[in-house]
């Protein structure tokens, strides 16, 4: 089965996704067959570069989309950076109500 995925590139702490068509059964950042877009949410997080047209193809051949690509393409999707003091704060004031 063909599937529609992220794939991340980039570097620690500034990810960047490449959108890949690929055989479901390969390993996220394996062998892919065609490269369809781009995202990158640190510099933008709502600007989603795709081949719109390729992306039609795809999905026309039988290719799946996974559900954060459909929520890219949807425009739905939130990015939320991540932040290690809020997972703290959070554990701790867990630990006070005991």
């Amino acid at each position: 089965m063909v599937r529609i995925r992220l794939t991340r590139i980039g570097r620690k702490n500034a990810p960047a996704y490449r959108i890949v068509v690929t055989d479901k059964k390969s390993k996220v950042n394996g062998k892919f067959i065609e490269v369809i877009g781009n995202y990158n949410p640190t510099e933008d997080p709502k600007r989603v570069v795709l081949k719109q047209e390729r992306f039609d193809y795809w999905t026309s051949v039988g290719a799946q989309p996974s559900d954060a690509i459909v929520k890219l393409v949807k425009g739905t999707y939130q990015f939320k950076p991540y932040d290690p003091k809020a997972k703290k704060a959070e554990s701790v004031n867990v630990e006070e109500n005991k």
